[in-house]
This record gives structure tokens, C-alpha cells and sequence, in this order.
């Protein structure tokens, strides 16, 4: 089970997910990658970066982008990745 947690930052939430995840590992839009869960958290309209450290996933998006869009499909792939 994923837990979403806001962060100070608006354009950023907290995907905890309970168990390690690796990282810290930072990986940003239109930078090359094979880490899988983070090819298709990026692949989510409007998400900007990744960060994976201890025992959750940070996701940021773009200002402009809206949060109902992306926490779900979010909160999704990394629950199915960790599973």
C-alpha cells in the first residue's frame, strides 16, 4: 500500500511505499534512463523529476501541471513496482 504525503514544496509528493527503494537516485525529465519506474513515472504528463531514497518516491511536477492527473497514475506504478 502506497502512502501520498504532501511536502512543503506544491509541486512535489511523498509515495511511501515501506520497504527500500534504492537511491538516493535522482532522475529528471529529458535525461536518458533504463530505471523502469522511472521512465514511467516521467512519462506522466507534467512530471518533472524523480527522487528515490530510504523507503518512499518523491515526484515533482511542473507548476502549471495539476496533481489529479498524476497522483493516482503515480501512486499506481509505484505501488506495482514495489509490490
Amino acid at each position: 500500500m502506497v502512502s501520498v504525503d504532501p511536502t512543503p514544496n506544491p509541486n512535489a509528493l511523498k509515495f511511501t511505499v515501506g520497504k527500500p527503494v534504492g537511491g538516493p537516485s535522482t532522475f529528471v525529465a529529458g535525461k536518458e534512463t533504463d530505471d523502469p519506474l522511472a521512465l514511467g513515472l516521467l512519462a506522466l504528463d507534467g512530471v518533472t523529476s524523480v527522487f528515490l531514497t530510504a523507503d518512499f518516491v518523491t515526484v515533482s511536477k511542473s507548476a502549471d501541471a495539476s496533481w489529479d492527473g498524476i497522483a493516482d497514475a503515480a501512486a499506481a506504478l509505484i505501488g506495482d513496482h514495489f509490490d
